[in-house]
């Protein structure tokens, strides 16, 4: 950890004014960066009803925030200890609004701009990934979360997603004959619902699961749930996916022991 800045108040407040809109509200030296946000003091008044979950000591831990955002998730876990702190946006402003954060607290964290379809480039795993706030803007979620497991997920994944459909979770059967078309009607099948053009004004919606939908694509990608302190945040741990998952189809042979076409 460094040292907290020497800027003055009104010095801060001035750089957070330059950095345009902020999503995230951090006190910054008692400049609160979103005062007026819509979701009042984001994401702190979601994170207290989660908080508990995360290892509370993150001594010696690697911590990687993917949609990092402003960084108040990695400035979190570094305020735990965590040894090393990564987050990673798209968009450079809110990379900058990170940095400053960063600088005014004294807590360093790296932040780069990287996509999560890019995180192989990172060439390490971390103990704790963060991945929360972006799977439902992303055109191909599955893929997403295949490649944090096959590449940066070393133990833990804190995720969430926005969630629409039913609360009900149906846990399908191992198979279905192929008669059977009743079971997609429930409301609880697992269902990802497409958002063709927009979703609260926002194009970048492109998917909203229901909550079979995000625990059976945590399942499949070779997260087991471990937590899930509310409807929509998960805490789960890495485990070997089943058979046919991945970002890559398998070249190996089948259940059976047939050769894959």
């Amino acid at each position: 950890m460094s040292a907290a800045t020497s800027m003055t108040r009104e010095e801060i407040r001035r750089r957070v004014e330059a950095l345009g809109e902020w999503f995230h509200n951090l006190d910054l030296n008692g400049v609160l960066t979103a005062p007026d946000h819509f979701l009042w003091n984001y994401p702190a008044n979601k994170f207290k009803h989660f908080a508990h979950v995360v290892p509370q000591d993150l001594t010696g831990r690697t911590v990687l925030d993917i949609g990092c955002n402003a960084g108040f998730y990695s400035l979190e876990m570094k305020r735990r200890g965590a040894a090393r702190v990564v987050g990673i946006d798209s968009d450079d402003r809110y990379l900058a609004q990170a940095r400053l954060a960063a600088e005014v607290t004294g807590l360093e964290a790296e932040f780069r701009n990287l996509s999560v379809y890019d995180v192989a480039k990172l060439g390490e795993r971390f103990d704790l990934v963060i991945f929360m706030g972006v799977l439902y803007h992303l055109r191909h979620p599955l893929l997403a979360l295949d490649l944090i497991h096959e590449h940066v997920a070393r133990d833990l994944l804190l995720f969430q997603s926005m969630q629409r459909g039913a609360a009900d979770v149906l846990t399908p059967e191992d198979d279905y004959p192929f008669a059977e078309t009743g079971v997609f009607d429930e409301p609880a099948w697992p269902k990802l619902h497409f958002i063709e053009k927009r979703y609260s004004g926002d194009p970048s919606n492109w998917w909203a699961p229901n909550a079979a939908a995000a625990e059976a694509m945590l399942r499949s990608a070779g997260f087991a749930v471990l937590e899930h302190p509310e409807q929509e945040v998960y805490l789960c741990q890495r485990t070997e996916p089943p058979w046919g998952a991945g970002a890559a189809y398998p070249a190996s042979a089948s259940p059976e022991g047939e050769p894959r076409a």
